[in-house]
C-alpha cells in the first residue's frame, strides 16, 4: 500500500508510495494517518520505566515512530501501554510538539549512551483514571491490531472518543488532575485553544479555592467544637453575628457551584455546538463532492448535445437521444467504474462509463468505501473483495446486481488484505495474493457456491502483492507484483485440471501495481511500477508461442489504474502516473491502430479502483 504523504495533499495527487515497495516498510510502526486524522497516539513503557515516563513528564518510542509523533501538538490526547501487566494508563495530553531528543539520556542507566526512545514529547496529566487491561479496550482498537498481542499505536479520532469516554469511566477525582470541562474535551477530541486552555484555568483555580474554603471551613467548625482552651481564650461571639456569617459563607458557596455549574453547561454547549459544526462541514464537503459530480454529468450530456447538433435534421430529437442515452446506455459499449480514491476521498462509488459517449451514469454504491480491490463477473453478478479504505484492510466481499442495481454482501475471505488480484474459474471464484501491509501472501482462496465459504486452495510459486491475474483458455495466469524485496518478472499459470502452479517466462519489464487483460487470446500485461517510475511499456504473452513480446507503449506511464476490453479494445483508466498525480484521461488501443487518448473526464480521474465490462463477450 503506498505511504500516506505526512501533511496536506495536493488536490488531484495520490497517496505517496516511497522507495520500491507498494505499501510502507515496517508498517507496523504506524497508520500513516495525516495530521488531521491523527485523534491521539499510545506510548509505550515497561515497569522498569513508567516512574521516569511520570517523574519527567516525558514519553518516547524508537526512532521509527517519529513518522507519526512529528504530528503531535499540544493538547493532543496521550495514552500510555505498560508492556509488563498490558494495562493502558491516561488520559494524558502533549504539552509540547512531538519532536526528537528532547531528553537525549531518557531511559539510560547512567547517561553514558543516548537513548533508545527519542522519538519524544512532553506530557501533563489530563484526567487520571484507572487504568484499563487489554481485554477491556482490546475491542475498541481492533482495527489496530495486525497481531494478537500487537497495535498500532496512532488512534484515529472515532477510536479516541471511544476510549476517553471508557477510561473516563474510571476517573480518580482529584483536585489536580480533574478539569470541570472534561466532557467537551472529551467529546471533541482534539486539541484545546488557547481561549480553552485559560477558561479551563480559571475553572480549576475556582475549584481549589472552593475546595480551600470547604476545607478551612470545617476546620474551624472542628476547632470550635472540641477545643476547650479556644473557647476559654477566645469572647463569645454575638449569635446574630455567626448566623450572618453562615449566611454568607453559604451565599458565597452557592454563587461558587453557579459559576461552575453555568462553565460546565457552557463548555458542554460549546462542544456540542462545535461537533455540530464538524458534522455540517463533513456533509457540505461531502454534498459538493456529489455536486461535482453532477456538475460533470451535465457536461457529459452537453458534450452528446453538441455533437447531435451538427448532425442535420436531428435537433428536434436531441434532448430525447440524450435522455434516451444517459438512461440506457448499450452494455456492449460500457464499463463500470468501481471505488478508489480521488484524491480527496476514499471513494465507496459505482458508475457505468459508455466507453463511445463518453458519458458516465452513476450507480448504487458499495457498502463501505473501497480499494486496492480486485473485481471479477460470474454468471451475471458483479463481485467485489478484498482492499481497504486507505486505514485497514478488508476481508468483506459484495456482489452487484445489474438489473436491480443493489448490492448483496457475501461471505468474507479468511484473511484481510488488499492489492490482490482475481479470476472466475469453473463456477468459482478465485482470490490470488495480496497482502495486510505487514504480510505478503502466495495464497490462494476459492468461493465455493455449494459449500457457501472461501476455502484454502494451491498457493502459488511465489509472494505476490499487486500484481495481477486473469483467466484465458481455462487457466489463471498471475503475473508480477512485489514479493517483499523487490518487484518481480515473473509468471505462473494455474491448471485446475492438474490442481497446481507453473512458472511460465519470465515478462521482459518487472512490474507490480500493473494491469491485465485478455484480447484475441493473449495475455496483456500493462503499466505499473518497477521499483523506480511507473512504465508505460506493454507486453503480450501467446500460450501457444510461449513467450512475451514488448508491445507499442501506452501514451501515459501510469500504475494503480483499471484496464478493461470493450468491443475488441483495451480501455486503460485512472491511476497514477509520474509526481504522484492521478491520471484523469482515458487511453484506448485496437490492434493494428495503436494508442488514441479518448477524453478527460472527472469520473476516471482516480487510482486504485477496479473496473470491468459491462457485458461478457
Amino acid at each position: 500500500m503506498p505511504r500516506r504523504m505526512a501533511g496536506a495533499r495536493k488536490k488531484g495527487q495520490a497517496p505517496q508510495y516511497c522507495g520500491n515497495q507498494p505499501f510502507p516498510p515496517n508498517l507496523s510502526c504506524g497508520r500513516n494517518l495525516r495530521k488531521s486524522e491523527l485523534g491521539a497516539v499510545i506510548f509505550g513503557c515497561k515497569n522498569a520505566t513508567m516512574k521516569e515516563c511520570l517523574s519527567k513528564q516525558l514519553f518516547g518510542l524508537p526512532a521509527q515512530h517519529f513518522s507519526y509523533v512529528k504530528n503531535i501538538d499540544p493538547g493532543l490526547p496521550l495514552f500510555l501501554f505498560n508492556y509488563t501487566d498490558r494495562k493502558l494508563h491516561g488520559i494524558f495530553e502533549a504539552a509540547s510538539k512531538g519532536r526528537m531528543f528532547i531528553d537525549p539520556y531518557g531511559w539510560t542507566t547512567d547517561g553514558s549512551e543516548k537513548t533508545q526512545y527519542p522519538a519524544q514529547v512532553q506530557i501533563c496529566v489530563r484526567l487520571k483514571c484507572q487504568p484499563l487491561s487489554e481485554d477491556k479496550f482490546k475491542e475498541l482498537l481492533a482495527d489496530n491490531y495486525y497481531t494478537h498481542n500487537h497495535f498500532w499505536f496512532e488512534l484515529d479520532h472515532a477510536q479516541t472518543s471511544r476510549l476517553i469516554s471508557l477510561l473516563s469511566s474510571g476517573s480518580i477525582v482529584s483536585g489536580n488532575s480533574v478539569s470541570q470541562n472534561t466532557p467537551n474535551w472529551m467529546t471533541l477530541s482534539r486539541p484545546l485553544t488557547s481561549n480553552e486552555t485559560s477558561r479551563e484555568d480559571e475553572t480549576s483555580k475556582r475549584l481549589e479555592l472552593e475546595t480551600d474554603y470547604s476545607t478551612h471551613s470545617s476546620t474551624r467548625k472542628y476547632w470550635t467544637e472540641n477545643d476547650s482552651s479556644f473557647v476559654e481564650h477566645n469572647q463569645p461571639l454575638d449569635t446574630t453575628e455567626v448566623e450572618n456569617e453562615v449566611h454568607k459563607d453559604e451565599a458565597e458557596n452557592e454563587v461558587h457551584e453557579d459559576e461552575v455549574e453555568n462553565k460546565v453547561h457552557e463548555d458542554v454547549f460549546n462542544g456540542v455546538h462545535l461537533k455540530l459544526k464538524e458534522l455540517t462541514v463533513n456533509y457540505l464537503e461531502q454534498r459538493l463532492i456529489e455536486a461535482e459530480r453532477e456538475i460533470q454529468h451535465l457536461k457529459d450530456r452537453c458534450k452528446v448535445l453538441e455533437s447531435a447538433c451538427n448532425i442535420p435534421n436531428r435537433l428536434e430529437h436531441v434532448e430525447k437521444e440524450v435522455i434516451k442515452s444517459t438512461a440506457d446506455l448499450d452494455p456492449k459499449d460500457s464499463l463500470f467504474l468501481i471505488g478508489g480514491f480521488d484524491g480527496r476521498s476514499w471513494l465507496a462509488t459505482m458508475d457505468l462509463y459508455c466507453t463511445s459517449q463518453s458519458v458516465t451514469r452513476p450507480l448504487k454504491p458499495m457498502n463501505s468505501v473501497r480499494s486496492y480491490a480486485s473485481v471479477v463477473r460470474l454468471n451475471s453478478e458483479i463481485y467485489v473483495f478484498g482492499g481497504g479504505n486507505g486505514c485497514v484492510w478488508y476481508d468483506t466481499v459484495e456482489s452487484y446486481n445489474p438489473v436491480h442495481d443493489n448490492w448483496t454482501m457475501c461471505p468474507s475471505l479468511n484473511k484481510k488484505k488488499g492489492s490482490l488480484s482475481g479470476a472466475a474459474l469453473y463456477g468459482k471464484i478465485f482470490a490470488v495474493g495480496g497482502g495486510n501491509g505487514i504480510d505478503i501472501y502466495a495464497d490462494v482462496e476459492m468461493l465455493d457456491f455449494d459449500i457457501g465459504r472461501w476455502i484454502p486452495t494451491r498457493s502459488m510459486l511465489s509472494k505476490r502483492f499487486a500484481l495481477a491475474a486473469v483467466e484465458l483458455n481455462g487457466s489463471i495466469y498471475a503475473t508480477g507484483g512485489f514479493d517483499g524485496n523487490d518487484y518481480l518478472r515473473s509468471a505462473e499459470r494455474f491448471d485446475p485440471r492438474e490442481h497446481s502452479w507453473t512458472k511460465i517466462p519470465d515478462m521482459n519489464v518487472k512490474r507490480g501495481c500493473h494491469c491485465s487483460v485478455v484480447l484475441n487470446e493473449k495475455l496483456y500485461a500493462l503499466g505499473g511500477f518497477d521499483g523506480k517510475k511507473m512504465v508505460q511499456s506493454i507486453e503480450l504473452f501467446d500460450p501457444r508461442l510461449g513467450a512475451w513480446i514488448m508491445g507499442e507503449p501506452m501514451i501515459h506511464p501510469r500504475g494503480y489504474c483499471a484496464a478493461v476490453v470493450v468491443n475488441e479494445s483495451i480501455y486503460m483508466l485512472g491511476g497514477v502516473r509520474i509526481g504522484e498525480n492521478i491520471v484523469d484521461t482515458v487511453e484506448n488501443y485496437k490492434v493494428g491502430q495503436g494508442w488514441q487518448e479518448t477524453c478527460r473526464s472527472a469520473a476516471v480521474n482516480r487510482c486504485f479502483l477496479s473496473a470491468i465490462a459491462c457485458s461478457q463477450e
